[in-house]
């Protein structure tokens, strides 16, 4: 106990550090994930217009909508670097 008080002025600060560390990748996260299967969503599109499984049509129009929320996250993340 008494030696929790003597070295927190040293250990505090790193706990906050960490802290904050740690809300930064949990906000990152999922971010980066929804980038990545957004990408993986219009890889699949891709095959499956390459294969004939769907038509030109919608596949631009899925295509489209892939491209608009991955330039959307993009967007969002410039954002945050600006601010941060």
């Amino acid at each position: 106990m008494f030696l929790d008080l003597l070295v927190a002025p040293i250990t505090a600060p790193l706990a906050g550090l960490s802290w904050i560390g740690n809300k930064i990748l949990e906000q990152a996260s999922p971010e980066l994930n929804q980038k990545e299967n957004l990408s993986k969503r219009l890889l699949a599109l891709q095959l499956a217009f390459d294969m004939g499984d769907i038509g030109e049509e919608e596949f631009e129009e899925q295509e489209e909508g892939l491209l608009l929320a991955i330039q959307a996250i993009e967007d969002a993340e410039r954002q945050l670097e600006v601010q941060g």
